[in-house]
């Protein structure tokens, strides 16, 4: 008996052996099934690796410098042309610093263009930093009551899912600027002016996502055990997100005194105001109805409306609503509100081919395909797709060089400093604009009867995670 057992348990060790020998060969690739590297795929992906004396030379030279650095294109190493033919009178560059409110500080920069030239201001900035605490406050409501109205979901609801993915962030687009200001009004810089936390937002980022997402959970659970009333229990929520903005940005004004001087530095008046009262006074007019943004996606229909599900700033706002059109019609729009002197809330994808020297982006810039041995070939379509390309940035646009009538650049004011790029601004050959530019919006005045009709249409409801989501930072 003990002989037979023995027998068998040498039996079963020696299966076991075997097994976890060929679970082992299945993980390195021995007796994988099709799909995985086996040694002769890995064999025949090494033939691809000659190591010639001039990939050897680039391996080396890549071990110690960029790829931007090495890939830089020496043919369009040159300055490009800076002049242009029209240009948006503005004064003063932002700087955003280490925070994603590059769509704040376009919008804003847009009314402060506006704002200058109407009563021939000097250097002028509104406080990025006023509407930024209440857009905070507003996102942090946007989610606890998205939290409350998905309620009977199941917390592996791709909705409910994509809420406490994406409790709050310092993104954002147009609609947000226009729900804020039109809510809350502006207030000069030095008013509330800016703060360790505002200007390097992430910390302050970290610690209200995961306070909201404990209250999201709070929430759910009082929903489930019908204790509780949510709505309150909201409110004491918020009192907590409230407290942490004020620590960390200040406390926003409810009344301020203004002393406004001219362009030449001359004394015009002095005056006690409120944020709607200032907002009323300089600014004024509808900004939630009187602009219209305009994308440039070729995976959608053209002359057609569409709006993004919780894509908004304020629970009661607005969701970011945009026409789909070609880029040439884009062109013709920005073209006709350069030229009256109006600059535009613009976005593109920033990263692709920019100079960050220099300031240009230009698709010369770099030539990646000759440093890597590679061949590059998907269209903008494409790119966006499979998640290669979108808008990642909102900058100011306030130029284009026209040769016989036709775009040849374009220039925007950036948030990024005086000394980024070309003195606070960003060049754009108008082959970088056809493939990275986004969205645009202008005044409703510059939009042709044709794109304004198709908001009199119903847009098409795209869910909170599509592509086009992404906010600008």
């Amino acid at each position: 008996m003990n002989r037979r057992m023995t027998m068998a348990a040498v039996a079963l060790m020696l299966s076991l052996a075997a097994w976890g020998q060929k679970s082992t060969d299945n993980r390195i690739g021995k007796t994988a099934p099709g799909g995985g590297i086996s040694e002769s795929v890995l064999a025949e992906i090494r033939k691809g690796w000659a190591d010639t004396p001039s990939d050897k030379a680039l391996r080396n030279a890549l071990a110690g410098t960029s790829i931007a650095t090495l890939s830089a294109n020496s043919e369009a190493a040159a300055m490009i042309d800076t002049h242009f033919s029209d240009v948006v009178a503005t004064k003063g560059i932002t700087n955003q610093k280490s925070s994603g409110r590059c769509w704040l500080f376009s919008g804003l920069n847009v009314l402060r263009a506006r704002m200058i030239k109407k009563y021939d201001l000097g250097s002028f900035t509104f406080s990025q930093n006023y509407l930024f605490f209440w857009d905070q406050l507003e996102k942090a409501n946007l989610f606890l009551q998205g939290v409350i109205d998905t309620k009977d979901l199941s917390f592996d609801d791709r909705k409910v899912d994509w809420l406490f993915s994406n409790p709050i962030s310092d993104g954002g687009q147009f609609t947000g600027v226009s729900n804020l200001v039109t809510k809350y009004g502006l207030v000069p810089s030095d008013a509330m002016p800016e703060t360790f936390s505002s200007n390097n937002t992430s910390a302050m980022a970290s610690r209200i996502k995961t306070a909201l997402r404990e209250d999201g959970l709070r929430l759910r659970e009082a929903y489930a055990s019908k204790k509780g009333d949510l709505q309150q229990m909201k409110v004491e929520m918020l009192k907590e997100i409230y407290h942490m903005l004020v620590l960390c940005l200040g406390t926003p004004p409810e009344k301020f005194t203004w002393t406004r001087y001219d362009s030449k530095d001359n004394f015009v008046s002095s005056k006690e105001y409120t944020p709607k009262a200032f907002y009323e006074e300089f600014v004024g007019g509808d900004l939630e109805g009187g602009y219209v943004m305009l994308m440039n996606d070729p995976t959608r229909e053209y002359y057609k409306a569409y709006e993004i599900e919780y894509d908004r700033h304020v629970y009661d706002g607005d969701n970011w609503l945009y026409v789909n059109v070609p880029v040439e019609r884009i062109k013709e729009i920005a073209i006709a509100s350069i030229k009256d002197d109006t600059a535009m809330y613009f976005s593109c994808d920033v990263g692709k081919f920019l100079n960050r020297t220099t300031g240009v982006a230009d698709l010369k810039n770099f030539d990646y395909d000759s440093l890597m041995g590679t061949e590059s070939g998907m269209d903008k379509r494409e790119r966006i797709i499979t998640h290669d390309s979108g808008s990642t940035h909102a900058i100011t646009l306030i130029g284009v060089d026209l040769k016989e009538g036709k775009p040849v650049k374009w220039l925007a004011e950036n948030s990024w400093g005086i000394d980024s790029g070309y003195n606070g601004k960003l060049i754009m050959t108008d082959e970088w604009f056809d493939e990275y530019m986004f969205r645009l919006v202008a005044e409703k005045k510059y939009i042709p009867s044709d794109i304004l009709k198709v908001l009199n249409s119903k847009p098409e409801l795209l869910p909170a995670w599509d592509p086009m989501f992404e906010p600008e930072d």
